[in-house]
């Protein structure tokens, strides 16, 4: 079983950035595919963006340009750095890998 914690999440204002990281544990994990979703209130989780092992990454289009997923696979650490920040991007974030789900950390943008 693995282990996915996030932190980083906080108020900030229109146009700030905010960087989430989320640390997995567990024996003797390797970790595959990792994203990160999020779910504002109200709504559906939406899924906001992946990376392989080997780096390749994906990302929603309302996200494309200014969110960036980075990992670091000898850390079992994933990353995501969110820029020019909206207020549509007020959510909980959620950390995933398969089978796994951190328990969420909030952003809210607003001034």
């Amino acid at each position: 079983q693995v282990r996915l914690v996030e932190s980083g999440g906080g108020l900030v204002q229109p146009g700030g950035s905010l960087r989430l990281s989320c640390a997995a544990s567990g024996s003797g994990i390797i970790l595959g595919a990792m994203g990160w979703y999020r779910q504002a209130p109200g709504k559906e989780r939406d899924l906001i963006a992946t990376i392989t092992r080997a780096g390749t990454t994906n990302y929603a289009e309302s996200v494309k340009g200014r969110f960036t997923i980075s990992r670091v696979n000898a850390k079992n650490t994933v990353y995501l750095e969110m820029n020019s920040l909206k207020p549509e991007d007020t959510a909980v974030y959620y950390c995933w890998t398969t089978g796994s789900w951190g328990q969420g950390t909030q952003v809210t943008v607003s001034s």
